[in-house]
């Protein structure tokens, strides 16, 4: 059964005209429910992680003040959005989700969060819309209980996964993948265990051939025993934040072909949702759940 995390903190409220569209929250379990995508039983709810297990990958000095809501100004803005305690306290349960979801993933094979992929976050700082770098706690967990021994972290949002690049950077049992814009944020780009930069405008047959002709042999490469997957679908021609040129079927085709190289090569894969950033919010919740459409076409059909 496809297991989907979800807590009702995930929903919240940002001022008017703030950038980042919050409204896919609220809006895409209810969608993927009205559409037969999903029933009820898919979806659990997270429970909220301990510090314990955070302070494995983020510095204690910055999580403290984190909890504290004691961030200078020029670290908010780089985070982009209020610094409040719902939002804090909601990184908490979407770790919780990532992590949990792992479990599902090594029973079922595959699982997702409706939040997540908060890749920007590093060890010591978020920016662009991360506090606390989900996938990489959860990754930092699955080796520290002994429950995968290799990491193969495959990130296809359209910005490069620079604090989990940084994070791993010196720790062979996690190889990182991004491919991404090359010319689009983060500008200083951290090095990934494997970058691919794309040139603005990419379509859906270089992209979905670039990633064809490496994800199968990165995995024979890699030999992981667990894959987390960063699925943002900023990708989109007119994303907001976005410079590249895919179509909602070319995004479609890309889950479904990561989804089937991970279940022929018998490897547990978690999803996190990542960025979606299109001027129509029904072009956002499309996208994404054509993700968890493709999960289960692939796992449970």
């Amino acid at each position: 059964m496809l297991k989907i995390a979800y807590h009702p903190i995930y929903k919240y409220e940002l001022p008017d005209g703030h950038r980042f569209p919050m409204a896919k929250y609220n809006l895409l379990p209810e969608y993927l429910l009205a559409k037969g995508i999903c029933t009820k039983n898919n979806f659990f709810e997270p429970q909220k992680i301990s510090e314990e297990i955070i302070l494995k990958v983020h510095d204690e000095t910055y999580y403290r003040r984190l909890l504290a809501l004691d961030l200078e100004r020029k670290e908010i803005r780089r985070i982009g959005f209020p610094l409040r305690e719902d939002l804090v306290n909601r990184g908490h349960y979407i770790i919780g989700g990532t992590i949990q979801g792992c479990e599902f993933a090594m029973q079922y094979g595959v699982s997702l969060n409706i939040a997540g992929g908060t890749h920007h976050a590093y060890s010591d700082r978020g920016e662009a819309f991360c506090l606390l770098n989900d996938q990489a706690v959860a990754a930092q967990y699955l080796l520290d209980n002994g429950k995968a021994s290799q990491i193969l972290i495959v990130d296809l949002d359209v910005h490069q996964g620079n604090g989990t690049a940084k994070i791993f950077e010196n720790n062979p049992k996690v190889f990182t993948f991004s491919m991404h814009g090359a010319k689009n944020y983060p500008f200083k780009k951290e090095k990934s265990d494997l970058d691919i930069g794309l040139e603005d405008g990419t379509k859906d047959a270089e992209f979905l051939s670039t990633l064809k002709s490496t994800l199968p042999l990165l995995i024979k490469k890699v030999q992981p025993d667990f894959i987390f997957y960063l699925s943002g679908v900023d990708i989109l021609k007119n994303d907001k934040l976005g410079r590249l040129a895919c179509t909602l079927e070319g995004c479609a085709a890309r889950d479904k072909f990561v989804f089937e190289t991970c279940k022929k090569s018998n490897i547990p894969l978690q999803v996190s949702m990542g960025g979606g950033y299109s001027p129509k919010i029904d072009v956002i919740i499309e996208a994404h759940s054509n993700t968890y459409k493709m999960a289960q076409e692939v796992y449970f059909k």
